[in-house]
Protein backbone atom coordinates (compact mmCIF):
# COMPACT_ATOMS: atom_id res chain seq x y z
CA UNK A 1 0.00 0.00 0.00
CA UNK A 2 1.51 3.18 -0.79
CA UNK A 3 2.37 6.09 1.97
CA UNK A 4 0.94 8.53 -0.40
CA UNK A 5 -2.64 9.78 -0.87
CA UNK A 6 -4.05 8.96 -4.17
CA UNK A 7 -3.60 11.56 -6.58
CA UNK A 8 -7.67 12.15 -6.94
CA UNK A 9 -7.49 12.37 -3.18
CA UNK A 10 -5.03 15.26 -3.14
CA UNK A 11 -6.90 16.73 -6.10
CA UNK A 12 -10.55 17.15 -4.02
CA UNK A 13 -8.61 18.27 -0.84
CA UNK A 14 -7.69 21.52 -2.91
CA UNK A 15 -10.71 22.24 -3.97
CA UNK A 16 -12.51 21.48 -0.64
CA UNK A 17 -10.24 24.14 0.28
CA UNK A 18 -9.26 26.80 -2.16
CA UNK A 19 -12.54 28.34 -2.61
CA UNK A 20 -12.58 28.93 1.15
CA UNK A 21 -9.08 29.72 1.62
CA UNK A 22 -9.44 32.66 -1.02
CA UNK A 23 -11.45 34.55 0.72
CA UNK A 24 -9.56 35.11 3.88
CA UNK A 25 -5.96 35.10 1.90
CA UNK A 26 -5.88 34.21 -1.54
CA UNK A 27 -1.99 34.05 -1.86
CA UNK A 28 -2.27 31.38 0.57
CA UNK A 29 -3.17 28.88 -2.86
CA UNK A 30 0.32 29.18 -3.91
CA UNK A 31 1.50 26.73 -1.00
CA UNK A 32 -2.17 24.99 -0.65
CA UNK A 33 -1.55 24.24 -4.55
CA UNK A 34 2.08 23.43 -4.76
CA UNK A 35 1.73 20.78 -1.60
CA UNK A 36 -1.74 19.53 -3.52
CA UNK A 37 1.23 18.93 -6.55
CA UNK A 38 3.79 17.30 -4.70
CA UNK A 39 1.80 15.11 -3.12
CA UNK A 40 0.13 14.28 -6.74
CA UNK A 41 3.00 13.60 -8.68
CA UNK A 42 4.56 11.63 -5.39
CA UNK A 43 1.20 8.96 -5.44
CA UNK A 44 1.55 8.62 -9.22
CA UNK A 45 5.38 8.03 -9.18
CA UNK A 46 4.77 5.73 -5.76
CA UNK A 47 2.20 3.92 -7.86
CA UNK A 48 4.60 3.31 -10.77
CA UNK A 49 3.16 5.81 -13.14
CA UNK A 50 6.30 6.80 -14.76
CA UNK A 51 7.13 10.42 -15.36
CA UNK A 52 5.86 11.03 -18.40
CA UNK A 53 5.16 14.08 -19.23
CA UNK A 54 1.63 15.24 -21.48
CA UNK A 55 2.10 17.71 -24.68
CA UNK A 56 1.21 20.72 -22.31
CA UNK A 57 3.52 20.18 -19.53
CA UNK A 58 6.31 20.28 -22.29
CA UNK A 59 5.03 23.57 -24.16
CA UNK A 60 4.78 24.90 -20.57
CA UNK A 61 8.39 23.57 -20.20
CA UNK A 62 9.65 25.39 -23.32
CA UNK A 63 7.84 28.97 -22.51
CA UNK A 64 9.12 28.49 -18.61
CA UNK A 65 13.00 27.84 -20.16
CA UNK A 66 12.64 30.84 -23.11
CA UNK A 67 12.00 33.04 -19.38
CA UNK A 68 14.89 31.42 -17.85
CA UNK A 69 17.36 32.02 -20.87
CA UNK A 70 15.84 35.65 -21.43
CA UNK A 71 17.86 36.41 -18.09
CA UNK A 72 20.73 36.86 -20.85
CA UNK A 73 19.77 40.03 -22.00
CA UNK A 74 16.79 40.82 -19.27
CA UNK A 75 16.45 44.17 -17.53
CA UNK A 76 16.50 42.32 -14.07
CA UNK A 77 17.96 39.13 -14.44
CA UNK A 78 18.14 37.69 -11.50
CA UNK A 79 14.09 38.13 -11.33
CA UNK A 80 14.01 36.57 -14.79
CA UNK A 81 15.84 33.60 -13.80
CA UNK A 82 14.02 33.15 -10.58
CA UNK A 83 10.66 32.94 -12.03
CA UNK A 84 11.73 30.86 -14.65
CA UNK A 85 12.60 28.22 -12.66
CA UNK A 86 10.21 28.75 -10.13
CA UNK A 87 7.09 28.92 -12.99
CA UNK A 88 9.02 25.86 -14.36
CA UNK A 89 9.12 23.53 -11.36
CA UNK A 90 5.20 24.09 -11.20
CA UNK A 91 4.75 23.23 -14.90
CA UNK A 92 7.35 20.33 -13.84
CA UNK A 93 4.79 19.54 -10.97
CA UNK A 94 1.30 19.76 -12.89
CA UNK A 95 2.60 17.44 -15.33
CA UNK A 96 3.53 15.06 -13.54
CA UNK A 97 0.47 14.99 -11.45
CA UNK A 98 -1.06 14.75 -14.62
CA UNK A 99 0.70 11.45 -15.67
CA UNK A 100 -0.60 10.81 -12.20
CA UNK A 101 -4.36 11.07 -12.28
CA UNK A 102 -3.99 9.09 -15.64
CA UNK A 103 -6.96 8.50 -17.85
CA UNK A 104 -9.98 7.46 -15.32
CA UNK A 105 -12.70 6.23 -17.54
CA UNK A 106 -15.16 7.80 -14.44
CA UNK A 107 -14.61 10.66 -12.61
CA UNK A 108 -13.46 9.91 -8.74
CA UNK A 109 -16.15 10.98 -6.27
CA UNK A 110 -13.92 12.86 -3.96
CA UNK A 111 -12.97 15.38 -7.08
CA UNK A 112 -16.76 15.64 -7.76
CA UNK A 113 -18.27 16.23 -4.19
CA UNK A 114 -15.44 18.64 -3.00
CA UNK A 115 -15.39 20.80 -6.49
CA UNK A 116 -19.22 20.97 -5.71
CA UNK A 117 -18.38 21.57 -1.64
CA UNK A 118 -15.63 23.64 -1.59
CA UNK A 119 -17.23 26.40 -4.20
CA UNK A 120 -20.51 26.48 -2.58
CA UNK A 121 -18.20 27.40 1.15
CA UNK A 122 -16.42 29.41 -0.82
CA UNK A 123 -18.77 31.13 -2.63
CA UNK A 124 -21.27 31.70 0.54
CA UNK A 125 -18.07 33.14 2.72
CA UNK A 126 -17.32 35.57 0.46
CA UNK A 127 -20.75 36.65 -0.40
CA UNK A 128 -21.24 36.97 3.78
CA UNK A 129 -17.90 38.71 3.89
CA UNK A 130 -18.96 41.34 0.79
CA UNK A 131 -21.98 42.03 2.52
CA UNK A 132 -20.85 42.47 6.05
CA UNK A 133 -18.33 45.20 4.96
CA UNK A 134 -15.76 42.49 5.47
CA UNK A 135 -16.10 41.43 8.92
CA UNK A 136 -14.72 38.09 8.19
CA UNK A 137 -11.29 39.54 6.84
CA UNK A 138 -10.81 41.71 9.23
CA UNK A 139 -12.04 39.38 12.47
CA UNK A 140 -8.90 36.92 10.68
CA UNK A 141 -6.48 39.86 10.76
CA UNK A 142 -7.43 41.40 14.00
CA UNK A 143 -8.77 44.82 12.67
CA UNK A 144 -11.38 46.09 14.69
CA UNK A 145 -12.25 49.18 12.14
CA UNK A 146 -13.20 48.68 8.27
CA UNK A 147 -10.30 49.14 6.07
CA UNK A 148 -10.64 49.59 2.24
CA UNK A 149 -7.78 47.58 1.18
CA UNK A 150 -9.88 44.67 2.88
CA UNK A 151 -12.01 45.29 -0.39
CA UNK A 152 -9.19 44.53 -2.61
CA UNK A 153 -8.29 41.61 -1.57
CA UNK A 154 -11.45 39.75 -1.32
CA UNK A 155 -11.41 40.01 -5.37
CA UNK A 156 -9.06 37.43 -6.08
CA UNK A 157 -11.82 34.75 -4.41
CA UNK A 158 -14.17 36.17 -7.12
CA UNK A 159 -11.96 35.18 -9.75
CA UNK A 160 -11.52 31.46 -8.06
CA UNK A 161 -15.08 30.83 -8.20
CA UNK A 162 -15.58 31.86 -11.85
CA UNK A 163 -12.75 29.62 -13.17
CA UNK A 164 -14.02 26.40 -10.87
CA UNK A 165 -17.96 27.25 -11.69
CA UNK A 166 -18.12 25.94 -15.57
CA UNK A 167 -16.58 22.28 -14.39
CA UNK A 168 -18.49 22.47 -10.76
CA UNK A 169 -22.06 22.92 -13.04
CA UNK A 170 -20.98 20.13 -15.28
CA UNK A 171 -21.15 17.14 -12.67
CA UNK A 172 -24.17 18.28 -11.56
CA UNK A 173 -27.28 15.43 -11.66
CA UNK A 174 -29.75 17.47 -12.67
CA UNK A 175 -30.84 20.98 -14.32
CA UNK A 176 -32.28 22.95 -11.17
CA UNK A 177 -29.09 22.19 -9.33
CA UNK A 178 -27.12 23.33 -11.99
CA UNK A 179 -29.04 26.64 -12.52
CA UNK A 180 -29.06 27.07 -8.29
CA UNK A 181 -25.69 26.92 -8.21
CA UNK A 182 -25.10 29.17 -11.09
CA UNK A 183 -27.41 32.18 -9.99
CA UNK A 184 -25.53 31.30 -6.42
CA UNK A 185 -22.29 32.44 -7.78
CA UNK A 186 -23.38 35.25 -10.30
CA UNK A 187 -25.02 37.01 -7.45
CA UNK A 188 -22.28 36.67 -4.99
CA UNK A 189 -19.57 37.80 -7.64
CA UNK A 190 -22.10 40.64 -8.59
CA UNK A 191 -22.21 41.67 -5.39
CA UNK A 192 -18.60 42.65 -5.37
CA UNK A 193 -17.06 45.31 -7.03
CA UNK A 194 -14.43 42.86 -9.38
CA UNK A 195 -15.23 43.96 -12.83
CA UNK A 196 -12.69 41.31 -14.46
CA UNK A 197 -14.21 38.01 -12.18
CA UNK A 198 -18.05 39.35 -13.25
CA UNK A 199 -16.52 39.20 -17.09
CA UNK A 200 -15.01 36.07 -16.78
CA UNK A 201 -18.22 34.44 -14.78
CA UNK A 202 -20.08 35.79 -17.90
CA UNK A 203 -17.46 34.01 -20.39
CA UNK A 204 -17.23 31.18 -18.85
CA UNK A 205 -20.96 30.42 -18.44
CA UNK A 206 -21.52 31.73 -22.05
CA UNK A 207 -18.85 29.26 -23.44
CA UNK A 208 -20.25 26.24 -21.27
CA UNK A 209 -23.69 27.11 -23.10
CA UNK A 210 -21.99 27.55 -26.67
CA UNK A 211 -20.61 24.43 -26.19
CA UNK A 212 -23.94 22.19 -24.68
CA UNK A 213 -25.74 23.79 -27.62
CA UNK A 214 -22.79 23.60 -30.75
CA UNK A 215 -20.46 20.72 -29.41
CA UNK A 216 -17.13 20.18 -30.14
CA UNK A 217 -17.60 22.40 -33.52
CA UNK A 218 -17.15 25.22 -31.17
CA UNK A 219 -13.66 24.31 -30.94
CA UNK A 220 -13.05 24.83 -34.69
CA UNK A 221 -13.51 28.37 -34.25
CA UNK A 222 -12.22 29.38 -30.72
CA UNK A 223 -8.95 27.35 -31.42
CA UNK A 224 -7.55 29.50 -34.22
CA UNK A 225 -9.20 32.71 -32.54
CA UNK A 226 -7.10 32.18 -29.79
CA UNK A 227 -4.27 31.77 -31.35
CA UNK A 228 -4.77 34.75 -33.17
CA UNK A 229 -5.46 36.86 -30.26
CA UNK A 230 -2.24 35.90 -29.08
CA UNK A 231 -0.20 36.66 -32.10
CA UNK A 232 -1.99 39.52 -33.12
CA UNK A 233 -3.61 41.08 -30.16
CA UNK A 234 -1.09 43.75 -29.30
CA UNK A 235 -0.36 45.07 -32.50
CA UNK A 236 -4.32 45.66 -33.52
CA UNK A 237 -4.55 46.93 -30.12
CA UNK A 238 -1.83 49.37 -30.52
CA UNK A 239 -2.95 50.53 -33.69
CA UNK A 240 -6.87 51.14 -31.93
CA UNK A 241 -4.58 52.91 -28.97
CA UNK A 242 -2.74 55.06 -31.45
CA UNK A 243 -5.51 57.17 -32.66
CA UNK A 244 -6.68 58.27 -29.21
CA UNK A 245 -9.97 56.80 -28.36
CA UNK A 246 -11.86 58.61 -25.78
CA UNK A 247 -12.04 56.09 -23.01
CA UNK A 248 -13.84 58.86 -20.34
CA UNK A 249 -16.65 56.30 -20.44
CA UNK A 250 -15.07 53.73 -18.25
CA UNK A 251 -14.50 53.72 -14.69
CA UNK A 252 -11.13 54.83 -13.16
CA UNK A 253 -9.54 51.49 -13.37
CA UNK A 254 -10.40 50.05 -16.16
CA UNK A 255 -9.39 53.54 -17.99
CA UNK A 256 -5.95 53.02 -15.92
CA UNK A 257 -5.79 49.52 -18.14
CA UNK A 258 -5.93 51.06 -21.31
CA UNK A 259 -2.84 53.44 -20.51
CA UNK A 260 -0.72 50.78 -19.15
CA UNK A 261 -1.77 48.31 -22.22
CA UNK A 262 -0.60 51.48 -24.36
CA UNK A 263 2.37 52.40 -22.36
CA UNK A 264 3.23 48.54 -22.75
CA UNK A 265 2.66 47.96 -26.54
CA UNK A 266 5.18 50.75 -26.79
CA UNK A 267 7.88 49.63 -24.75
CA UNK A 268 6.86 46.03 -26.25
CA UNK A 269 7.55 47.34 -29.99
CA UNK A 270 11.21 48.56 -29.25
CA UNK A 271 12.09 44.43 -28.33
CA UNK A 272 9.46 42.38 -30.21
CA UNK A 273 11.50 39.04 -31.24
CA UNK A 274 13.41 38.91 -27.26
CA UNK A 275 11.09 40.84 -24.83
CA UNK A 276 12.51 42.75 -21.86
CA UNK A 277 13.05 39.32 -19.76
CA UNK A 278 10.72 37.42 -17.81
CA UNK A 279 8.99 39.36 -15.14
CA UNK A 280 10.61 42.56 -16.58
CA UNK A 281 7.18 44.41 -16.50
CA UNK A 282 7.83 45.90 -12.85
CA UNK A 283 11.40 46.57 -13.73
CA UNK A 284 10.55 48.57 -17.57
CA UNK A 285 11.96 51.99 -17.56
CA UNK A 286 9.17 54.85 -17.40
CA UNK A 287 6.56 52.32 -15.96
CA UNK A 288 7.09 54.11 -12.22
CA UNK A 289 6.28 57.13 -13.18
CA UNK A 290 2.98 58.24 -12.85
CA UNK A 291 0.34 59.06 -15.80
CA UNK A 292 0.99 62.41 -16.88
CA UNK A 293 -1.92 65.23 -18.06
CA UNK A 294 -0.49 64.34 -21.90
CA UNK A 295 -1.37 60.92 -21.65
CA UNK A 296 -4.90 61.91 -20.00
CA UNK A 297 -5.59 64.31 -22.76
CA UNK A 298 -4.80 61.99 -24.95
CA UNK A 299 -7.48 59.60 -24.46
CA UNK A 300 -9.43 62.10 -23.34
CA UNK A 301 -9.65 61.44 -19.34
CA UNK A 302 -9.17 65.03 -17.92
CA UNK A 303 -12.25 64.49 -15.97
CA UNK A 304 -11.20 61.95 -14.48
CA UNK A 305 -7.75 63.78 -13.60
CA UNK A 306 -8.37 63.84 -9.77
CA UNK A 307 -8.79 59.99 -9.33
CA UNK A 308 -5.62 59.43 -11.32
CA UNK A 309 -3.78 61.71 -9.20
CA UNK A 310 -5.37 60.56 -5.66
CA UNK A 311 -4.46 56.69 -6.58
CA UNK A 312 -0.79 58.24 -7.64
CA UNK A 313 -1.85 56.08 -11.15
CA UNK A 314 1.45 54.55 -12.81
CA UNK A 315 2.12 54.27 -16.35
CA UNK A 316 3.27 50.25 -15.90
CA UNK A 317 2.23 49.18 -12.07
CA UNK A 318 3.79 45.73 -11.46
CA UNK A 319 2.32 43.88 -14.66
CA UNK A 320 0.04 44.98 -17.23
CA UNK A 321 -3.12 43.49 -16.29
CA UNK A 322 -3.41 41.32 -19.59
CA UNK A 323 -1.30 38.13 -19.77
CA UNK A 324 -0.93 38.35 -23.60
CA UNK A 325 0.69 41.78 -23.40
CA UNK A 326 2.64 40.52 -20.78
CA UNK A 327 4.20 37.70 -22.44
CA UNK A 328 4.90 39.79 -25.15
CA UNK A 329 6.50 42.79 -23.59
CA UNK A 330 8.76 40.03 -21.24
CA UNK A 331 9.44 37.64 -23.70
CA UNK A 332 8.47 38.56 -27.05
CA UNK A 333 7.29 36.74 -30.23
CA UNK A 334 9.17 33.59 -29.20
CA UNK A 335 7.48 33.83 -26.59
CA UNK A 336 4.11 34.34 -27.87
CA UNK A 337 4.70 31.63 -30.51
CA UNK A 338 5.22 29.38 -27.69
CA UNK A 339 1.90 30.44 -25.69
CA UNK A 340 -0.18 30.10 -28.76
CA UNK A 341 0.86 26.70 -29.00
CA UNK A 342 0.45 25.46 -25.39
CA UNK A 343 -3.54 27.10 -25.28
CA UNK A 344 -4.17 25.49 -28.75
CA UNK A 345 -3.51 22.25 -26.76
CA UNK A 346 -5.08 23.35 -23.73
CA UNK A 347 -8.01 24.26 -25.76
CA UNK A 348 -7.98 21.07 -27.84
CA UNK A 349 -9.11 18.79 -25.04
CA UNK A 350 -11.79 21.03 -23.74
CA UNK A 351 -13.80 18.70 -25.46
CA UNK A 352 -17.21 18.92 -23.05
CA UNK A 353 -19.27 22.21 -21.67
CA UNK A 354 -17.15 22.56 -18.27
CA UNK A 355 -13.70 21.88 -19.68
CA UNK A 356 -14.46 24.46 -22.29
CA UNK A 357 -16.32 27.27 -19.99
CA UNK A 358 -13.31 27.10 -17.51
CA UNK A 359 -10.93 27.86 -20.26
CA UNK A 360 -12.98 31.09 -21.47
CA UNK A 361 -13.77 31.86 -17.64
CA UNK A 362 -9.64 31.70 -16.88
CA UNK A 363 -8.66 33.20 -20.51
CA UNK A 364 -10.91 36.60 -20.03
CA UNK A 365 -9.87 37.07 -16.34
CA UNK A 366 -6.08 36.49 -17.20
CA UNK A 367 -6.63 39.05 -19.92
CA UNK A 368 -8.31 41.72 -17.55
CA UNK A 369 -6.58 41.05 -14.04
CA UNK A 370 -3.26 39.48 -12.22
CA UNK A 371 0.48 39.41 -13.83
CA UNK A 372 0.89 36.33 -15.73
CA UNK A 373 3.58 34.86 -13.32
CA UNK A 374 1.85 35.60 -9.87
CA UNK A 375 2.33 32.34 -7.90
CA UNK A 376 -1.35 31.92 -6.67
CA UNK A 377 -3.00 32.75 -10.03
CA UNK A 378 -0.47 29.95 -11.83
CA UNK A 379 -1.30 27.96 -9.43
CA UNK A 380 -4.61 27.97 -9.52
CA UNK A 381 -4.61 27.34 -13.31
CA UNK A 382 -2.34 24.43 -13.24
CA UNK A 383 -5.26 22.88 -11.06
CA UNK A 384 -7.63 23.81 -13.11
CA UNK A 385 -6.17 21.84 -15.80
CA UNK A 386 -6.13 18.82 -13.14
CA UNK A 387 -9.59 19.36 -12.08
CA UNK A 388 -10.94 19.60 -16.04
CA UNK A 389 -8.51 16.22 -16.60
CA UNK A 390 -10.34 14.75 -13.82
CA UNK A 391 -13.93 15.57 -14.62
CA UNK A 392 -14.16 14.00 -17.56
CA UNK A 393 -17.65 12.99 -19.99
CA UNK A 394 -19.21 10.16 -17.73
CA UNK A 395 -19.21 11.89 -14.88
CA UNK A 396 -22.69 10.97 -14.30
CA UNK A 397 -21.49 7.00 -14.22
CA UNK A 398 -20.32 7.48 -10.94
CA UNK A 399 -23.06 9.07 -9.02
CA UNK A 400 -24.76 6.78 -6.72
CA UNK A 401 -28.50 5.76 -8.18
CA UNK A 402 -30.95 7.40 -5.94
Amino acid sequence: MSRFPSPSLSLACFLALAPVLAVFQFRGIAPLGTVALLAMAAGGLAAGRGPKLPLAAWLALALCGWGLLSALWAVDPGRSALEGARIGALALLGGLAATALGGPQETPRPVLRWLTLGLVAGTLLMFADQTSFHTLRALVRGLRHWDLTLGYGLKPAASVVAVLLPLAVFVQPGARRKIALTLMAVVAIFSMPAQAAKIGVLAGMAGYVAFALLGTRVLRLAVPLVVALVLLLPLGLGALLATGPDVNWMQGSAAHRVLIWDFAIQRMLEHPLLGWGMEAARAIPGGELQVSAEQLARFHLEPQAAWFAEVRAQRLPLHTHNFIIQIWLELGAVGAALTAALLAVLLRAADHPGRFGAFCAAFAVANLSYGAWQGWWVALLVLLALTAQAVVTQAVAVRPAR
